[in-house]
């Protein structure tokens, strides 16, 4: 949250602003922190204490090595677990027990399914039967991408492919203008400054005029950005406002398992995702890491039924009574277009029995034959999808990963930088965006097959948090994606060997960094 204050500097008052967290967030932060040191140590008073209650807790810790090895868990994650149940006795196994697990209650489960249940039914058949004659390759792609995220498969979608926010933002203002039933508008992160407030005033305006306007922002995300009770604010303007997982402290997982969603649906008709979140970094109005380079697309057609649905669950779930249903969120369209389109939503387990975005990425690395580029702001990967790239490039196919040249987070960037050179080992082409902080999550394979999303090459896009993406099979939308990305080549540095000298004790912080980058 930034706040403004005025200061004397000879005979002139210079304004200046500083960021703070607001003391909701502090207060939840304390109490998950003194509730952790609470659990473990009234364990330790136990075994100091209690005759023979230490043996009780050293079987436990072995039970919780056991339980952890067995487990189906990706051998990444375990690592760093085992490390800390074996290094930090009872404090370690009690750790695993608060944070390891993510438990769903009931009523949970049961309010989640019926807000699913409450979505559009839709009988795919035909055009997997069409895709596959044009396509075995993306046919069964797309299929599998279905079953594992309950979604569905789309024609008949118009795409708009924004290579910078500025350019997305254009576009949402007009869009938001023309809505006539709803809006609803799922972020990340929302910060008040020229893109918040252009929005906001038009989302005032349509509260006003009876249109039915919701709006979700990720607490957590949120968290230096907005005010603690900003959702009241909204509701006061008539906008329908929740915090996703408001922060309460409890200790679980509640810091992991965000919404890193950015999703807006206009009507029903007209649908909005990528990577840019709703602050002035992303259209360049603000320079924080040199120049934003950023991703959007924008849907058109039958296919935004899948953002609307994935936007009334999220919406829903925040709430102890569902939300009235609608009769008016999936308008039938006729439109007419090229290409297959599935949106598709991704999050941690159970709710999402598989990591979907990494099981699009790794099929759309074992479908390619000639060519994958892949944008994001970190690579920082597990060692499945770190051999499915080393595969794919040892097979011939020519591999481009772009990630920033200047970073945003120092530790991620060293992270980032350490899968450098294995990955060039295997023939894989690494490249710096020079102008600044590439943002985009964007994946190509062949000119044939896309995916733009939110999903980054990292353990939180790939395994905590929730996420979403589009992916595209012959799409005229996906020849602007490649050029795009031949300019955005063009601007970066191609990284070569003897760049990755480092000293010493960067290395070891880097080796480090990364046993226990699954839990950062």
């Amino acid at each position: 949250m930034k706040r403004k204050f005025s200061c004397q500097a000879g005979d002139k008052t210079i304004e200046r602003e500083y960021n703070y967290i607001p003391v909701r967030y502090i207060i939840a932060m304390l109490i998950t922190v003194l509730e952790v040191a609470a659990i473990i140590g009234i364990v330790f008073a136990c075994c100091y204490y209690i005759p023979y209650f230490y043996l009780a807790a050293w079987a436990t810790e072995i039970a919780c090595v056991i339980r952890i090895i067995a487990s189906d868990d990706n051998p990444d994650y375990k690592i760093p677990w085992l490390l800390f149940v074996l290094i930090l006795p009872i404090a370690g196994f009690m750790l695993y027990f608060i944070f390891y697990n993510r438990t769903l209650q009931k009523r949970f489960i049961k309010r989640l399914q019926a807000l699913k249940d409450r979505g559009y039914k839709k009988e795919d058949h035909a055009l997997f039967d069409a895709l596959k004659q044009q396509s075995p390759t993306a046919a069964s792609q797309a299929k599998m991408l279905c079953n594992i995220a309950e979604t569905h498969l789309f024609t008949d979608t118009r795409q708009t492919y924004f290579p910078l926010g500025e350019d997305m933002h254009a576009a949402m203002l007009e869009d938001l203008r023309k809505s006539e039933k709803f809006i609803y508008m799922e972020y990340f992160i929302v910060e008040e400054g020229k893109f918040w407030n252009s929005i906001l005033e038009i989302l005032k305006e349509k509260a006003a005029a009876g249109v039915e306007v919701r709006v979700m922002y990720d607490d957590i995300g949120c968290m230096s950005t907005l005010p603690g009770d900003y959702h009241k604010q909204l509701r006061s303007f008539g906008i329908q406002a929740t915090p996703f997982s408001r922060m309460k402290g409890n200790a679980d997982s509640e810091f992991n398992n965000r919404s890193h969603r950015k999703i807006l649906v206009i009507d029903g008709k007209i649908g909005y995702t990528g990577g840019v979140n709703i602050a002035d970094e992303y259209i360049n109005e603000i320079v924080r890491f040199g120049h934003w380079k950023d991703t959007a697309i924008r849907l058109e057609g039958e296919a935004v039924w899948e953002l609307t649905k994935l936007f009334s669950v999220d919406f829903g779930i925040q709430f102890r009574r569902l939300p009235a249903d609608r009769d008016d969120l999936y308008p039938m369209q006729d439109i007419r277009e090229n290409g297959y389109v599935i949106p598709f939503g991704d999050g941690p387990n159970p709710i999402y029995k598989r990591n979907v975005g990494k099981s699009v990425i790794q099929n759309m690395l074992y479908g390619a034959r000639e060519s994958v580029i892949m944008t994001s702001p970190y690579l920082i990967i597990d060692n499945d999808l770190c051999q499915d790239i080393e595969n794919t490039a040892l097979r011939g196919v020519n591999i481009k990963i772009i990630v920033p040249h200047i970073p945003d987070k120092k530790m991620a960037f060293g992270m980032t930088r350490s899968f450098y050179r294995r990955l060039m080992d295997a023939g894989v082409e690494i490249y710096e965006y020079e102008p600044g902080f590439i943002h985009a999550k964007s994946y190509l394979a062949d000119d044939e097959i896309a995916m733009i999303g939110t999903i980054n090459l990292d353990y939180r896009s790939l395994v905590h948090h929730f996420e979403n993406g589009v992916w595209m099979y012959g799409c005229d939308s996906i020849r602007d994606l490649r050029a795009d990305m031949d300019d955005t080549v063009a601007k970066s540095i191609r990284i070569t060997p003897d760049m990755l000298k480092t000293s010493l004790v960067e290395s070891l912080i880097r080796s480090v960094t990364r046993i226990f980058a699954p839990m950062l």
